[in-house]
């Protein structure tokens, strides 16, 4: 025997090994000739594998558990890192001794060794050529055995029957690889790339699905064509296998109908989820099924739950209805059903809240009293449904609230300016994908109870399109007998919304549906006078501001005086919004000297005023003098409370024809149309020549023509104004008056008194004529809205100018 040892081939390809590679080159013919033509060892370390054979050629990585192997590893790869590799006859044993291992096994040749965090070690290794255990000669610490080589016969280089053996064993692997879903199509780049007919046979039959025993059997067979053979059989065998599980497969899979096919996947994901540590989708159902035992629910509504959770736990978990199906029970289990809060029936406490939260709405604390009277007296009473009407910053929204806080209740709010579509409010079929409730039930879910004083914000500003009308919608949400059932559309059943206290919010009531007007109790929410929006300034405003910007009482002060002069030269409103910025901006002026330390007053002055606000930029409101004819103040009505309005007209040459200007709408054109026939036809009675209505032509403007004006209320101003340019009479001073004219000689009533009562003592009028009708708006206005004003009431167009037109002619009066 050659005295080289196996270790120094290191001529080898397959030993031109990189320990940090990632690559194991194939074994070439060339090195399979060196190998064969080395001699073995005289003795070796005898590693004894469990489940698998090593074939000559063949790298594998293999998992050392015990003591004996990892010692041999960590041996064996300090000095020339060959073994012997054997196979266990028995795999349980877990200390084998010379009995229990297969004697004929293969050299190899360690690669690399990983020690892995368990505490095993991973070696790859490589097969080099056969031996055969001669004699074992230790056992501890591990296996040593005396070797012996076990020769191979080899066909002749140009025997047909190898070549097509080999041929058929290329073709039926690549077969293999192509129907079995187990082995990656990579594989076929290897069996096309492998030169060495008997490496090529060895690496098939160690891949092969084979157990030890047969391994083995192919391992001793001497003769490389019989092994080769051999191996074609077996792989004949394991292709036919193959082929029968795909046919089986294929039929199975035709035959098994959806249901099973989703009942297999829903198992192996609730495995999956177990394995990761999640909760598994039959613990979400267990979950929903224990809060609803909790719940107070009608028999309809239970029943209803039972059947639609069945329903989810048939639904296969990755398709898109079950989060639908998820999300509608999260719902169901959400919604406070038959939940209230206790409503505190404390009516001085009631009271006592919203006259510290709000000044003035006298209406509107009074029919909250009486509600909560009737509460207390008979418990089941249905909430009123209340629409509180008028200009905006009157404190119409931040009432809900006090409101909520009186009666002890939960309070949720919904906005419904620009609401277009009618889902919002019915909630969106169940069938769409990203399906939610409507607006309304979303907000009791928020509330957690089924009586909040819910605020319905702007609902005069609905709007309708194409995807349908909110505004009929909410008219279930508002009937107080239909909205015990209320249907959701996603909820697909009657929610009880009749202890719900919903409270609208409107500034003008035209643009409301009329059905929808019907079932609201309408409450006139009107505007401030100055010495109410003085006294809100004092108690609510300023301490507000003050609060907001990080400052106390001590740091401004700003006396009753001071409030009024802003109220009267810097704001015309109703409310107050503009009002508080105004307060805000004097805060924020105080503020700054603050922080920059500069010395400012505590108290502010009128002059205090004028150098943070600028001048007064609002006087315009008041009243102006009475020397010029046919100049008349009105008194109008808009959405942001009440204001006065001057109608002018001028006489000029001409041919009597009437011109109207000043941004007027139809209704008001047809005002000053019906004051002129009547005047014309009445010209002996008001003392004017008729000659004169064709000599001259005459202009009637109403000023700020940037403003749309309309309606019938300036009738009787546009009357007086006409008659006081053809007389050239003075109008009576400090005068101002609204109501509608007829061709007949009529003065009709108007709307908006209050307003328009607000606007003449803010314009400093002293009296104010309009038609006896209204005598009843004004008893129900209060005494200190009234103080220092004059009231005449006439019922026709004569009395109207008997009372607005004095004797005395205008200054420069012109000659007609």
């Amino acid at each position: 025997m050659a005295k080289s040892k196996f270790v120094s081939l290191d001529s080898l390809s397959f030993q031109e090994f990189d320990e940090n590679s990632e690559l194991i080159p194939l074994m070439t013919s060339e090195d399979e000739k060196e190998i064969n033509s080395e001699s073995l060892p005289e003795t070796l370390p005898i590693l004894s594998l469990r489940n698998t054979v090593l074939f000559p050629g063949v790298v594998i990585p293999i998992t050392a558990g015990r003591d004996k192997s990892i010692k041999l590893i960590h041996d064996a790869n300090k000095s020339n890192k060959v073994i012997g590799v054997v196979s266990q006859k028995d795999e349980m044993v877990e200390d084998p001794s010379a009995k229990d291992i297969n004697y004929t096994g293969t050299v190899a040749r360690i690669l690399r060794v990983l020690k892995m965090p368990d505490g095993n070690v991973t070696v790859i290794i490589q097969g080099k050529k056969r031996f055969k255990v001669a004699e074992v000669i230790t056992e501890e610490p591990y296996m040593n055995a005396t070797v012996r080589e076990v020769p191979e016969t080899s066909p002749e280089k140009n025997d047909k029957e190898f070549s097509a053996i080999i041929d058929s064993i290329k073709d039926l692997a690549l077969e293999i690889i192509k129907h079995s879903p187990n082995i990656p199509s990579e594989a076929s780049f290897a069996i096309k790339n492998i030169e060495s007919n008997s490496f090529l046979v060895n690496f098939v039959s160690s891949n092969m699905n084979l157990s030890v025993e047969e391994k083995q059997q192919l391992l001793e067979i001497n003769d490389l064509q019989d092994r080769a053979l051999a191996t074609l059989k077996y792989m004949n065998i394991e292709f036919q296998k193959l082929e029968l599980k795909n046919v089986i497969q294929s039929k199975v899979q035709s035959d098994m109908n959806q249901q099973q096919r989703e009942y297999f996947l829903h198992q192996q994901m609730k495995t999956i989820q177990e394995e990761l540590g999640g909760v598994s989708y039959e613990e979400e159902v267990e979950e929903m099924k224990a809060k609803a035992k909790k719940k107070k629910w009608s028999k309809e509504v239970s029943k209803h739950f039972d059947k639609e959770i069945a329903k989810m736990q048939r639904m296969n978990p990755q398709v898109a209805e079950y989060s639908i199906q998820r999300n509608y029970l999260d719902l169901f289990l959400e919604l406070p059903w038959n939940q209230f809060s206790k409503d505190i029936f404390d009516l001085k406490r009631a009271k006592r809240i919203l006259d510290r939260d709000h000044y003035g709405l006298d209406d509107v604390k009074r029919r909250i009293i009486e509600y909560l009277a009737v509460l207390k007296i008979r418990n089941d009473m249905k909430s009123p449904i209340l629409c509180l009407y008028g200009p905006p910053g009157v404190g119409k929204t931040s009432l809900g609230k006090s409101i909520a806080e009186a009666l002890g209740r939960e309070y949720v709010r919904i906005s419904l300016g620009g609401l277009r579509d009618e889902a919002e409010i019915r909630g969106h079929r169940k069938t769409y994908i990203g399906a939610m409730p409507g607006r309304i039930l979303q907000s009791l879910k928020k509330a957690g109870t089924s009586n909040p004083v819910f605020v319905l914000d702007e609902i005069d500003k609905i709007s309708s399109s194409h995807q349908g009308d909110p505004s009929s919608a909410m008219l279930e949400v508002l009937d107080p007998e239909q909205n015990s059932e209320f249907y959701d559309n996603f909820l697909e059943m009657g929610y009880d919304l009749s202890k719900v206290m919903f409270i609208a919010t409107s500034n003008s009531l035209s643009t409301i549906q009329p059905a929808l007007l019907d079932r609201m109790e309408i409450i006139n929410v009107t505007g401030y006078t100055i010495e109410e929006k003085v006294e809100i300034a004092k108690r609510h405003l300023l301490p507000k501001q003050l609060k907001e910007h990080g400052l106390t009482s001590k740091h401004l002060k700003i006396a009753k005086p001071q409030l009024e002069k802003i109220v009267e030269g810097y704001t015309r409103e109703s409310g107050v919004r503009g009002l508080e910025k105004q307060i805000a901006k004097m805060v924020r002026y105080a503020a700054k000297n603050i922080a920059m330390e500069e010395d400012y007053n505590v108290k502010i002055s009128n002059e205090d005023i004028i150098k943070v606000l600028g001048s007064p930029k609002l006087e315009r409101d008041k009243y102006e003098n009475n020397n010029v004819a046919g100049v008349v103040t009105g008194l109008a009505w808009t959405r942001v409370g009440g204001d006065i309005l001057f109608i002018e007209s001028i006489l000029s040459k001409g041919k009597g024809t009437m011109t109207i200007t000043g941004n007027l709408g139809k209704v008001m054109k047809e005002s000053a149309t019906i004051a002129m026939e009547y005047i014309k036809a009445n010209a002996n009675v008001f003392g004017i020549n008729p000659d004169i209505f064709d000599k001259y032509n005459v202009h009637i403007h109403v000023p700020e023509g940037a403003t749309p004006k309309d309606g019938p209320s300036a009738g009787v101003a546009m009357l007086t104004s006409l008659v006081s340019l053809y007389t050239q009479r003075k109008v009576k001073k400090s005068l101002a008056m609204t109501g509608e004219i007829t061709l007949r000689g009529k003065v009709l009533p108007v709307g908006g008194i209050k307003e328009k009562i607000l606007a003449a003592k803010r314009a400093r009028i002293k009296e104010i004529l309009l038609c006896k009708d209204n005598k009843s708006d004004i008893e129900e206005i209060k005494d200190e809205y009234l103080k220092g004003l004059t009231f005449h009431y006439v019922s026709d167009m004569i009395d109207v100018i008997k009372m607005a037109l004095t004797n005395e002619k205008v200054k420069n009066a012109k000659k007609l």
